[in-house]
């Protein structure tokens, strides 16, 4: 086993690693290709150079190389996660036609033609209307179909980032199951692509022999191409295994294999995730994604801007202690976190609903961010822990609805990405879960759950299961504070849980007068 590595291809939304894990999940090395996280050339528009991705996968790897003494000859596999939901166009003969809309995106097509009127009749019958709608105008294939004509008639395979990384390293067009979280027509319960009778083929402007074939994580799709090889010093014949979406991996790498685990994912979006083999609804009518092991289901509620919150903060107020770090040799999180500590458990009343982006129906596409209960007391820092404590009530009530939708109730917590380095953020979470919350032992678990599926592909562990409980283990565990529980607990309650419904309505107006956030 000491002469056996895994390498997991992570392409996130602000950078690209390659990393290099071994047989007990330890990680060996990595390096690491920041990103221009997008361009946009009209407001709202969110896009990426996608060859830019790809240069960027060889320049990591390239880096990874020059930073160990590893031989490239003990790379047992390789599997790619990337974020969810960023989509290429290419032609027939491989080439990209357009920059890669990602996930960041918020253009909408217009008003689409009106389905068949067995299927409107259906959906109102289910009060889904609009849920389907939603669908239809978020959906960038109808935006390119609509917009880009000449572009849409040249697109010979329309591909996640996920299956157009697979393909410029392996030369098929396969994905992942476990990558499929977009505006596509899939089967979310079947983990297949939707059936010929399926809506969605009505309701998007798509083929299927413009998608690629799905295979389950943890197969082993292809091998590593001589261009592929030549451009990331991978080399040729390394088997390529499918893995899954960077959140979905993201769970499997901090061990969340049993439902009565939840992953805390404090990302750019934060989710709060638990892995069944049941199919559960937890928003009903709103299919849970498919997890980073075959056959199960990841019941995800997620926050979309989520720790975007906590950078935006830094961004609008937080220079001083930006500069005060560097002036002190220390890295701006510690700052903030001191900035936290300033303030006692509650914020002194300061309460913030995190819903700085509107959602689909919990909430709704009405809804809006706000912060309640300023005084003359309140500081900077008084805002930035509500930001951290808004956050964490937003998960709770999640993982509320998770237990309810499931009958399994959470007892152990897992935390993973940006936030969770951050002591004070994992210690208020503890509190406000009335949990013990651990950190996942090394920071890369979208990497870390992308070397299971390799591991379990190759035969290397003898499962997914034994693959996970043999790489994953828990980091430092911060134990709820009884005094802190009591408080936060009465404000989760007694507050927090009323707070959109009594301001749902005065979105609604906001939303009428000045027409944000746009109305379907």
């Amino acid at each position: 086993m000491a002469d056996q590595y895994l390498l997991s291809i992570d392409n996130g939304t602000q950078s690209v690693r390659a990393l290099l894990f071994d047989l007990n999940g330890n990680l060996a090395a990595k390096a690491q290709v920041h990103l221009q996280a997008y361009f946009s050339d009209h407001p709202g528009w969110a896009e990426h150079d996608a060859d830019g991705y790809w240069k960027a996968v060889g320049q990591a790897c390239q880096q990874l190389w020059a930073s160990t003494d590893i031989p490239r000859s003990a790379i047992k596999g390789v599997a790619v996660t990337t974020q969810r939901g960023t989509v290429v166009n290419l032609d027939r003969d491989g080439k990209v036609l357009r920059p890669a809309i990602t996930w960041l995106d918020q253009r909408r097509v217009g008003k689409q033609k009106p389905l068949s009127f067995l299927w409107r009749t259906a959906f109102k019958l289910a009060r889904v209307s609009g849920t389907i709608e939603y669908f239809r105008r978020e959906a960038e294939i109808n935006w390119i179909a609509e917009h880009q004509p000449d572009i849409w008639a040249r697109t010979d395979k329309y591909l996640l980032l996920s299956g157009f990384l697979n393909f410029r390293l392996c030369g098929r067009h396969v994905d992942s199951i476990g990558s499929q979280v977009a505006y596509l027509p899939f089967d979310y319960k079947r983990h297949k692509w939707a059936g010929a009778r399926d809506w969605k083929w009505e309701a998007l402007a798509v083929r299927k022999e413009m998608l690629p074939e799905l295979v389950e994580p943890g197969t082993v799709i292809g091998a590593i191409a001589a261009a592929a090889a030549e451009a990331t010093g991978i080399p040729e014949g390394t088997p390529l295994v499918a893995a899954a979406a960077d959140k979905a991996c993201e769970v499997i790498g901090a061990g969340a294999l049993e439902p009565h685990i939840a992953c805390l994912s404090y990302g750019t979006t934060a989710t709060i995730n638990t892995t069944t083999k049941k199919y559960v609804e937890v928003t009903p009518l709103i299919p849970p994604y498919p997890a980073a092991i075959p056959g199960a289901y990841s019941t995800e509620v997620q926050i979309f801007r989520g720790y975007w919150m906590v950078n935006w903060f830094k961004e609008q107020f937080g220079h001083f202690e930006q500069m005060a770090g560097a002036q002190q040799g220390m890295a701006p999180e510690a700052m903030f976190d001191l900035l936290v500590n300033e303030v006692p458990p509650g914020s002194m009343g300061l309460m913030l609903q995190p819903y700085w982006s509107p959602g689909i129906r919990t909430p709704g596409p009405e809804a809006k961010g706000a912060m309640i209960g300023f005084g003359d007391v309140h500081t900077r820092a008084h805002m930035y822990r509500a930001i951290l404590e808004g956050l964490a009530y937003a998960l709770r009530e999640g993982k509320e609805r998770i237990e309810k939708r499931s009958g399994v109730p959470v007892t152990e917590l897992r935390v993973a990405g940006g936030g969770s380095q951050s002591d004070a953020a994992m210690q208020l979470t503890a509190d406000i879960f009335g949990l013990p919350a651990a950190r996942a032992h090394v920071y890369e678990t979208s990497g870390l759950g992308a070397a299971i599926a390799i591991a379990a592909g190759l035969g290397l562990h003898k499962d997914f299961d034994s693959a996970t409980r043999a790489m994953t283990r828990p980091g430092r565990v911060f134990q709820p504070i009884a005094a802190n529980r009591q408080i936060y607990d009465k404000l989760y309650r007694r507050v927090y849980l009323k707070m959109y419904q009594q301001l749902q309505p005065m979105y609604q107006e906001i939303a009428d007068i000045t027409g944000y956030p746009e109305q379907l």
